[in-house]
C-alpha cells in the first residue's frame, strides 16, 4: 500500500477524530448520529495512522509531497 497522504491531511483527520471522540463522551452527541460520526472518526484515525487513503485512489488523488523535491 503506497501512501497518498501528507503530513497536514493526517493531522487534520486525527484532530477531527479526537473533537468527534471528545463530543461523543461529552455527552454534546448522542443516538444516531453518535453512531455515524463514531465510524467516521474511526475511519479517519485508521486512515491518518496508516498513511493512505482508499478513496484518493479511483480518484488519482494524493496529498504527499512530490517523491523527487527535497525540502530545505
Amino acid at each position: 500500500m503506497k501512501k497518498n497522504m501528507g503530513t497536514a491531511d493526517r493531522a487534520v483527520r486525527t484532530l477531527i477524530a479526537v473533537v468527534i471522540g471528545f463530543l461523543y463522551f461529552t455527552g454534546k452527541i448522542s443516538g444516531t448520529l453518535a453512531i455515524v460520526l463514531g465510524i467516521v472518526a474511526v475511519v479517519f484515525l485508521l486512515t491518518s495512522l496508516v498513511g493512505h487513503c482508499p478513496a484518493y485512489g479511483p480518484l488519482g488523488m494524493s496529498t504527499c509531497g512530490k517523491s523527487g523535491d527535497s525540502a530545505t
